[in-house]
């Protein structure tokens, strides 16, 4: 490691240490040099994506560099999400680094080390969180994930040596790593900047954004996070403009300003754990870049209604790495122009597709999630996947859950993606889940020794038809457009009825107990960290509607106002507005013999009657986006122009 040493301490800015460098010898001499990195911070992250960032001086960090790596340093674990887990009477939590991934430093670019001229910087250690010498956070649960992976196709690979995985046990796998990388998408606007939702959803229908030419600020900072990205070496793959947005206006001073666009930034993939602590780092470089550039970023599912949302797609992959030191893909088929998977591919797939109803809640658990699941927006609705037509010419179908990603060039790049994940969605623990869920579909055609072309058919079955391991009433193929070729009844008669809100996302996973069954095997997912993760789910989603959504409504129905005087009105201004004034009752006020339907859900939270508390969301949110409808509606046939509604 000497040559790598030298090559690290001659560096005049450090971005990145890898493991090898997490040792006592090391670290002492790397940071001696490298003197404008002034604090440590442990990074744990929550059972609600969370992550914890303290100060800790270098020069204490040193000093007790030996305990510090072996046991870290206590938290107050109340504070954070691990309900039913740390409590107010037993808090105490354990702050673990894991030395085992690589560690970032962190540049503060508003503070100058007076000695060196160089940013500051913070040493940010990637930690578990460790509870009564349990680990209990997000992390652990995906490095469980990984280890059980590992543990359980080396012992398949063995067991079935005579069997479907004779060729894997001749060439001798001896390591099993599990692959991810996600697509990370993101709004971008100048601060104060209102949103204008009927030029937003013209500008998308008109297809006038996408993969079009960035400028201005938003050009400088994309190409500013390309660059960073680099010098950290995440391996940037793409930056470019998405579906949403409108284009930016030239100010009086020559900027621009009137930002309002949509983004996305893509990197290289790498082992699950190690992806999922890359795009936590790269998420807050994203920020910071472009608010140092005056703009504001938002990773908010559904920011602004009636415009594409933000999605997170996910790619999870496996490879075995053979004796010889070669990685070969794990679910590529012998020929890949004549089957699209091998059977532990097929399995994997089949898995992911017939589980997802216990994955859902680990991957939208917020009501932000489930607004940007709508048809007609690219954002998958039903539990349906794709293949493709045919095995010789990979497709892609962008409507479905769960995609297979192809190329007969490259059979490397074999894999799966799911296209639910919003940008908040906590990669470490719904990842963790997909893998357990591949894992249980792996373990089902092992089993039944089936080929890929009977496994094929099994997923191709039709409805009511009998298989070995899907469910007889639904279909889990569709190379159709699922949004267009079939109506929302067809969707759910065939793919199932989807949650449309986060206590029936809840519902659903505790009616599927056998299926909840596989998220504990190995010991992934235990007990009380599930009911932790699904307790906190239903508390924010209780305290959002009444402390966030509710008073958003309110301020929403008491900025709908009668606009129209006596002079210039219509029989139709008076129609439109007895409509909207209807529905303003309706939702907020109450009378002695009516209770509003704002005070109905209220009282059904505080009662816990939660199913009929969803129901009443879904009502009321249809209600508002009919009000806003209607009442931009009435604004438009007024000839004096009305400001204002926009800034809602």
């Amino acid at each position: 490691m000497e040559t790598e040493l030298k090559e690290i301490l001659s560096k005049d800015k450090l971005f990145t240490l890898p493991p090898w460098t997490h040792q006592e010898k090391y670290l002492k001499e790397i940071l001696s040099i490298h003197s404008y990195i002034k604090f440590v911070s442990l990074v744990g992250v929550d059972l609600g994506g969370n992550d914890t960032d303290e100060k800790i001086p270098v020069s204490l960090f040193l000093k007790e560099l030996n305990s510090f790596l072996k046991e870290g340093v206590q938290t107050d674990g109340s504070s954070v999400i691990l309900h039913k887990i740390a409590t107010l009477n037993n808090a105490k939590v354990d702050l673990i680094p894991d030395l085992e991934v690589n560690w970032f430093v962190d540049y503060n670019y508003y503070h100058d080390d007076l000695k060196t001229n160089m940013p500051l910087g913070t040493l940010r250690i990637p930690a578990f969180l460790k509870h009564n010498e349990k680990m209990v956070d997000s992390r652990s649960i995906l490095k469980r994930a990984e280890s059980y992976f590992e543990e359980f196709m080396l012992s398949s690979i063995d067991k079935y040596k005579d069997g479907p995985l004779t060729d894997f046990y001749d060439k001798g796998v001896q390591k099993v790593y599990l692959t991810t990388a996600t697509e990370l998408e993101f709004w971008v606007k100048s601060p104060e900047e209102s949103a204008d939702e009927e030029k937003l959803t013209t500008s998308q229908m008109l297809k006038e954004q996408y993969w079009k030419r960035t400028k201005g600020n938003v050009r400088t900072a994309l190409e500013e996070v390309m660059i960073v990205l680099e010098d950290y070496g995440f391996g940037p793959e793409m930056a470019h403009k998405e579906v949403g947005g409108v284009s930016a206006k030239i100010g009086l001073k020559g900027k621009f300003n009137h930002v309002m666009e949509q983004l996305e930034v893509d990197w290289k993939y790498s082992t699950a754990l190690q992806a999922a602590d890359n795009e936590l780092f790269i998420r807050e470089l994203i920020e910071e870049v472009f608010e140092y550039y005056g703009l504001e970023v938002t990773f908010s599912a559904k920011p602004i209604e009636g415009v594409a949302g933000s999605g997170k797609h996910t790619h999870v992959g496996v490879q075995y790495q053979l004796k010889n030191g070669k990685k070969i893909n794990a679910f590529v088929p012998d020929d890949i122009k004549k089957d699209f998977l091998n059977p532990v591919g097929w399995g994997a797939f089949l898995g992911i597709l017939k589980n997802y109803d216990v994955i859902n809640p680990f991957i939208n658990s917020t009501n932000d999630a489930f607004n940007r699941l709508k048809p007609g927006f690219e954002a998958p609705v039903s539990i349906v996947g794709s293949v493709g037509h045919t095995p010789d010419i990979p497709s892609r179908n962008r409507t479905v859950l769960l995609g297979l990603v192809r190329d007969i060039i490259n059979p490397h790049a074999t894999r799966f993606e799911l296209r639910s994940p919003s940008p908040n969605s906590n990669t470490y623990i719904y990842v963790a889940a997909m893998y357990q869920s591949m894992l249980d579909g792996i373990k089902e055609v092992l089993a039944g020794n089936l080929s890929a072309k009977d496994i094929e058919r099994e997923y191709s079955k039709s409805l009511g038809e009998e298989k070995f391991y899907l469910e007889k009433d639904r279909v889990y193929r569709s190379e159709k457009d699922v949004f267009d070729d079939y109506t929302e009844d067809e969707r759910q008669r065939m793919f199932g009825k989807s949650p449309a809100t986060v206590w029936e996302c809840i519902h659903i996973f505790n009616q599927n107990y056998d299926k909840k069954l596989m998220l504990h095997r190995g010991g992934v997912f235990e007990e009380k960290i599930i009911n932790s993760i699904i307790e906190a789910n239903l508390d924010i989603w209780i305290k959002e509607l009444v402390g966030r959504i509710l008073p958003q409504n309110i301020e929403l129905v008491r900025a709908c106002k009668r606009l129209h005087g006596n002079q210039n009105l219509s029989d139709l201004d008076v129609v439109n507005w007895e409509k909207i004034n209807k529905i303003r009752y309706e939702l907020m006020k109450d009378r002695l013999d009516k209770t509003s339907l704002f005070s109905k859900i209220k009282k059904e939270l505080k009662d816990k009657n939660y199913l009929e508390a969803s129901k009443l969301q879904q009502e009321m949110q249809q209600k508002i986006t009919n009000l806003k409808t209607l009442y931009g509606e009435y604004r438009k046939n007024l000839l004096e122009d009305i400001n204002g509604f926009n800034d809602l």
